[in-house]
């Protein structure tokens, strides 16, 4: 069985104990110089030496710069036509009128969160399974109709009927999730809207279970590799069909652009034991690690 957590208690516990950086070291010791033979002077070809230009007068470099030391090597940025045919694109930057009717063309249930939270565009709460998947977090069941946790935004509630449609594929009839809505910790900066958790644009799923009962649960599951490629060539490789499952769950919702970053317990310690999907508005790239 899962071990029920309070979800802003665990998530903060996580991430108090990640410590490590993926950022690779500057680079070595400068070499050292040692003295120099000294020789007889040569005559000079018959072209004048140069002087090295003032920095002024330098021409530019032609070789792009280095790759910042903490840039995700996973990083995607495909081109703006591309990115912005994405289905992440469109649900993250949809109007609340565009939304609500989308809601109603696929039948979602769902009711208006209330009160509304700071932050959140559009809050609701799921009131049904989405294409036969229950979406619910850790708490018991009494407590999930008045939490904050399991409101979302409605954007993300779509993004979420596509994910399960990979999951239905699968045979997975039940989504446990930590979080989805989170209070912020600080008030955002003039002009800036709410993103991830406090927009209740992103999920934190911590395990799936199958028709049979049987579970994928990512922290006992998904051993982490920080740094580790999940997805194509060259992707680590599982042993475990736990393991194997989950990550092709999580490369086909990739596949399909459903989300924009996907983060794993590859990413770092604080996603030791869920995977986090969010979208993002006005975002044209993605990451999936």
């Amino acid at each position: 069985m899962l071990r029920r957590r309070p979800p802003v208690l665990f998530a903060a516990a996580l991430f108090a104990l990640s410590g490590a950086s993926l950022a690779a070291p500057a680079g070595g010791p400068a070499p050292s110089r040692g003295k120099e033979k000294t020789a007889k002077p040569k005559a000079a070809p018959s072209s004048k030496l140069r002087r090295p230009l003032p920095d002024s007068q330098a021409p530019a470099r032609t070789t792009p710069p280095p790759v910042r030391p903490r840039e995700n090597p996973y990083l995607e940025v495909p081109d703006r036509a591309f990115a912005e045919s994405t289905l992440a694109f469109r649900y993250a930057n949809l109007s609340d009128e565009e939304t609500l009717a989308e809601l109603g063309r696929r039948a979602i249930p769902w009711v208006a969160a209330s009160p509304p939270l700071p932050g959140v565009r559009t809050p609701i709460r799921l009131t049904g399974p989405l294409r036969g998947v229950t979406i619910h977090s850790t708490l018991a069941p009494a407590a999930r109709a008045t939490s904050a946790f399991e409101i979302l935004d409605a954007r993300l509630a779509l993004a979420l009927d596509d994910f399960c449609a990979v999951l239905e594929r699968h045979d997975v009839t039940e989504l446990i999730h930590y979080t989805m809505y989170r209070p912020p910790t600080a008030a955002p900066q003039d002009g800036k809207s709410q993103i991830r958790h406090p927009a209740g644009l992103a999920i934190d799923v911590g395990a799936l279970r199958k028709r049979d009962g049987s579970f994928l649960a990512v922290g006992p599951h998904w051993p982490s590799s920080i740094g580790a490629k999940t997805c194509g060539e060259g992707a680590r490789e599982h042993w475990a069909r736990e393991a194997r499952e989950l990550v092709s769950i999580v490369c086909e919702g990739m596949d399909r652009r459903i989300f924009h970053f996907i983060l794993t317990p590859d990413f770092d310690a604080a996603h030791a034991d869920h995977l986090h999907l969010e979208i993002k508005p006005a975002t044209r790239w993605f990451i999936v690690n």
